[in-house]
């Protein structure tokens, strides 16, 4: 921090300021300044000082998380010689502060178990910590709080100790699980009834279940595990004590997932959970929805681990199909969400029975299947009051989709068209409420695509009936029905008189559609023409998305054949469309979601005519270009990717576009190399690359031989940390086609010129990009990228082998071997093994299962 240590009086104040300054600015100030001082290196000295000292809740709340924090990511700071004080300190502050609040102990709680996986010289940590406290029955909440966190902490993925160092870890806490057991058995009986220390119990329990470390045969005849149903069967128990028993069965559940290994524990669970069905319906006329929700999830944790077995032998033993039964009785509930707990489970199932494949087999559990498709209709029954089409964005809109894809997902176990027809019916013959009707459309439409329209007068029916719907029908009713249209395309293709306007529009006479489609344009065109002119007149400002998303929308669905030599008939409608288009972007160019809507109109418009926008070219790329400089909207950047596509093998237009990047280019990376300015703009890097990659596939000379290809390069090296999906797959898509244009002969003139300049390009950047790669890798990206760097490294050593060898070698070399907490990260030779794997790779996937283990060793 700048001015040196600040005094314990100061950090008093900004803590009362953070949690009581009634002016938020004041809270603000305080935060900030209580974060540097988190970051600093006097953070270590002033939390001791705050927990000694124990003056208030606040202060010792922020000493503790503080600890926590900086053992978890600056334990590097504190030299080895240190690590005995911090351990013996931690225990002295948990021991003196236990009865000031439980989160301040789950804090130092933290810290110690952060400590002690990091510290490779306190052997035996569980051990020492039952040895010095079991004794003493005040200090077992905090014991308890210590060895739940522990093995919760194992996985933390802020901690990265490595597999090495992890493996060791597990192989410990194994040896001490029938300690860490007893331990809590002991407190159970000490503590009578007591429900705190009951809940810190099976949440302990539960944490060493989820390890996976505990003996089955050992825990299978422990007394906890007795107590554990007792408690879920008793009509009393509090909310909060079962909720901690359930998630502890369900972790019990989970830990026996290979029940054939561990069969006495997975008979003892199977049992105990099938005695619950009466506390569950007791549950339900009690209308305890937590109860309930925490029922359900254990008996969708008992369907899951013994899924094969009920494949396998279903209704014998523990393939008792009374599980199932469990499942339906808990879908039966009038809430969604209950029966949306099991869904992983039916669709596992279904995944079985598909492999399978096996007719008796699919007869025994098709009638379960058909139990369900009827609770999950009745599941999709708007309310009767509701207004208006069908919320897809809010919680049961994100239900009702879920649904959708769960039905797909079963539906061959019952038939597709027996279902559809039977839904149908149920239409055709009663007279059901609106909400009934919509219900059963919506399931319609889920299995609509799977049903064979081969000489099917079901479908036919059904689209006719569909479009002769009464103006009155509820809008609900008609919106769901257009998406059942939707999913019947194959059968629309097979009734064209049932079509909708644009796609009518596009198998017209080419002569004919420039003039329908101008009048179907023009509807849109002078709504925009009359909020342009209002706003000029009274100043007011006016939404104007709905009608370029209608332009969209025509432009998108209007794909007439052009032969070659013919003008398109859609490029005399856009030249009149374009004047109102700009002005409407040059007056909301403030708005970041009315730009979006404007480029997106554009898009479609120049796919929609390809070359023949070119006219359109010159005006489009200066008035983005102006308006970037100002705002910066990433849509801009996605719009000149799409012109970059269309024109980019243009001859004539090639240095146009590459002045168009070069004018976007200066203004992004200006935002871009601000203080966390690629986390903070993922979008701006996610369009910024696909424009590179646009040019690098269109016209890679162009590209390569410009100044500006440097500064993008330098770009996507420090954008390869970054833990963003969308915007790290541009970043690794754009370096992998950038070396593959040197790779790919493709017999095109211009290969040897290509491969010159990418040879350039590596032999100044090839070192620092690989070094940046390694450590991103090890450091920074989720294992979901990695088949992504995999594809980059692959690339590069397929341009230039030899040299890929020795830049790996040299990458290598910059990483730690060892932890600051004194455990070897990697070894010398899982250095040479990981070397030799990737550079003797004969295929790209030999390359990303070697990242895949190696990168475990840093995580």
């Amino acid at each position: 921090m700048e001015g040196g240590k600040p005094s314990l009086a100061l950090v008093y104040q900004a803590v009362q300021a953070l949690y009581h300054d009634p002016n938020p600015a004041g809270k603000e100030r305080a935060s900030v300044w209580l974060g540097e001082l988190q970051r600093s290196m006097y953070a270590w000295e002033i939390s001791d000082q705050l927990l000694q000292l124990k003056q208030d809740v606040e202060s010792c709340y922020f000493a503790a998380q503080t600890m926590k924090v900086k053992i978890q990511t600056s334990f590097y700071e504190l030299p080895p010689e240190t690590h005995n004080a911090l351990r013996d300190s931690l225990l002295t502050h948990i021991q003196n502060l236990k009865d000031l609040s439980p989160i301040i102990v789950t804090q130092l709680a933290l810290a110690i178990a952060d400590l002690a996986l990091q510290m490779a010289s306190w052997k035996g940590c569980v051990h020492t910590l039952i040895e010095k406290y079991n004794n003493d029955i005040s200090s077992m909440p905090f014991l308890i709080e210590i060895l739940t966190v522990l093995p919760e902490e194992v996985h933390s993925r802020s901690l990265r100790i490595g597999a090495n160092r992890r493996t060791e870890i597990i192989e410990d806490l194994a040896f001490y699980s029938s300690t860490v057991v007893t331990l809590l058995t002991t407190c159970v009986e000490k503590t009578g009834n007591d429900e705190k220390m009951f809940i810190k119990v099976f949440r302990c329990l539960g944490s060493w279940f989820n390890l996976g470390v505990l003996d089955s045969n050992f825990m299978a005849s422990n007394q906890l595990l007795i107590v554990l149903f007792q408690v879920l069967q008793r009509d009393e128990t509090p909310t909060n004590l079962h909720e901690a028993a359930s998630d502890c069965v369900c972790s019990a559940l989970y830990a026996i997932e290979n029940v054939d290994t561990n069969m006495a524990l997975a008979l003892h669970l199977f049992q105990g959970v099938l005695t619950l069905e009466t506390a569950y319906h007791m549950a339900v006329a009690r209308e305890d929805l937590d109860k309930v929700l925490n029922y359900c999830r254990i008996f969708t944790e008992l369907c899951e681990t013994f899924l094969e077995t009920t494949v396998r032998s279903p209704g014998q033993g523990m393939g008792d199909l009374r599980t199932l039964e469990l499942l339906l009785i808990c879908a039966g509930h009038p809430q969604y969400e209950v029966v949306e707990i099991s869904f992983n489970f039916w669709y596992r199932l279904g995944e079985h029975l598909y492999k399978i494949n096996d007719a008796a087999l699919h007869s025994i559990f098709r009638p379960y299947i058909q139990r369900l498709l009827h609770c999950l209709a009745r599941h999709c029954q708007l309310d009767p009051d509701h207004e208006g089409i069908p919320e897809d964005t809010d919680d049961f809109g994100e239900f009702r989709m879920r649904v959708s894809d769960l039905v797909k997902d079963v539906i061959f176990l019952v038939g597709s068209m027996e279902c559809f027809s039977q839904l149908y019916s149920t239409l055709k013959e009663g007279n059901p409420p609106w909400e009934v009707t919509e219900a059963v459309l919506f399931i319609m439409a889920s299995i609509a695509k799977s049903v064979d329209p081969e000489n099917n007068p079901t479908l036919s029916e059904v689209l006719q009936q569909v479009v002769l719907l009464p103006e009155n029908v509820h809008m609900a009713v008609r919106y769901t029905s257009i998406e059942l249209v939707g999913e019947m395309s194959d059968v629309v293709d097979r009734n064209p008189r049932f079509l909708g306007t644009a796609l009518v529009l596009a198998r017209l006479p080419l002569e004919k559609i420039a003039e329908c489609l101008s009048d179907l344009c023009a509807v849109q065109v002078l709504a925009l023409k009359k909020l342009l002119a209002e706003e000029s007149t009274n100043g007011k400002s006016a939404d104007p998305t709905v009608w370029l998303d209608r332009l969209a929308v025509i432009f998108r669905h209007t794909n007439p054949i052009v032969e070659n030599g013919q003008t398109h008939p859609c490029q005399k409608v856009i030249q009149e469309i374009w004047p109102v288009l700009s002005e409407t972007l040059n007056t909301h160019q403030a708005d970041n979601r009315i730009v979006e809507r404007c480029c997106r109109c554009l898009r479609f418009a120049v796919r929609c005519v390809g070359k023949g926008s070119a006219s359109l070219l010159q005006p489009l790329v200066t008035q983005m270009v102006s308006v970037y400089q100002v705002y910066p909207h990433s849509c801009f950047l996605y719009l000149g990717s799409i012109l970059v596509d269309e024109y980019g093998m243009e001859e004539g237009c090639r240095q146009g576009l590459l002045d168009m990047l070069q004018a976007l280019c200066m203004p992004t990376f200006q935002l871009l190399e601000q203080p966390n300015g690629l986390r903070n703009h993922p979008d701006t890097v996610d369009d910024l690359f696909r424009l590179a990659t646009r040019f690098v596939q269109r016209s890679p000379v162009t590209l390569l031989s410009s100044s500006i290809i440097v500064h993008i390069i330098q770009c996507a090296i420090a954008a390869t940390s970054l833990d963003h999906r969308d915007a790290n797959c541009s970043v690794m898509k754009f370096v992998r086609d950038l070396v593959h244009t040197g790779v790919a002969n493709d017999h095109e003139e211009d290969f040897e010129v290509r491969k010159q300049l990418i040879g350039q390009a590596m032999e100044q950047h090839g070192q620092q990009l690989i070094t940046q790669l390694m450590h991103s890798c090890c450091f920074c990206l989720p294992q979901y990228t990695l088949p992504d760097v995999a594809e980059v490294l692959w690339e590069i050593m397929l341009f230039n082998r030899p040299t890929f060898c020795r830049w790996l070698e040299n990458a290598l070399k910059g990483l730690p071997k060892e932890t600051s907490g004194g455990a070897v990260t990697v070894t010398h030779k899982q250095l040479t093994d990981f070397h030799k794997q990737v550079t003797s790779a004969e295929e790209c996937k030999q390359v990303c299962w070697a990242i895949r283990e190696f990168t475990r060793l840093f995580r």
